[in-house]
């Protein structure tokens, strides 16, 4: 069972940064593609962030492209999202999640309903 544990969450004042880190359980086709969603009260889960594990190919958000940063540490065990200038709107609950490769493409990284793995998430707060 693909075991994904979050943490770096926390409340920050807007402008600030955090580094949210995901320890994933193994390294194989059905988690290469790896990304981090989020949903605030009464929104849909929306994604945020996605990467393929084994090419790097990267997609976010337009909402957080320029401040937002998703990368892998060399042994590819640990998925990190550095968050920069950080806004109220992007208080959320955020969660990691991974599924197959395949779905790590332009129509597909960011719908949460193929991502097969998920963390219990971690919470951000920006206060303004």
């Amino acid at each position: 069972q693909v075991q994904l544990v979050e943490s770096g969450g926390g409340s920050v004042q807007a402008g600030g940064s955090l580094r949210l880190s995901c320890a994933a359980s193994e390294y194989t086709y059905s988690t290469y593609c790896m990304g981090w969603f989020r949903q605030a009260p009464g929104k849909e889960r929306e994604g945020v962030a996605t990467i393929n594990r084994r090419y790097g190919e990267t997609y976010y958000a337009e909402s957080v492209k320029g401040r937002f940063s998703i990368s892998q540490d060399s042994a590819k065990t640990t998925l990190f999202l550095q968050m920069n200038s950080l806004k109220p709107e992007d208080t959320a609950m955020y969660y990691c999640a991974a599924t197959q490769s395949n779905y790590c493409r332009r129509d597909f990284w960011g719908d949460a309903a193929v991502f097969a793995y998920w963390g219990q998430g971690t919470q951000v707060i920006v206060s303004s």
